[in-house]
């Protein structure tokens, strides 16, 4: 599963600054940055509404789901290890 981070698509739509949309939703410069470059593992509802907020977006215009390509019949052999304890 992949999850898309367009945040800086929409800033630039918007045409705002990191250091603006930071000031707005109340974020640190480098928890922004880490978001915009996709880079995060996860993203609290509170900071996907501020976003959208101050973007006056909607969550699928920073977020995108991209589906994994399906795993070729090699690549299940990797999988296929006793990982049990």
């Amino acid at each position: 599963m992949a999850i898309i981070v367009n945040l800086d698509v929409m800033m630039a739509k918007r045409k705002i600054s990191l250091t603006v949309l930071a000031d707005k939703v109340g974020l640190t410069l480098a928890n922004l940055s880490i978001l915009k470059t996709g880079k995060a593992k996860a993203i609290r509802f509170s900071t996907l509404n501020a976003l959208c907020e101050a973007l006056e977006c909607q969550p699928a215009d920073i977020l995108e789901f991209t589906p994994d390509p399906p795993r070729s019949p090699a690549d299940e052999d990797l999988y296929e290890e006793d990982h049990s304890l």
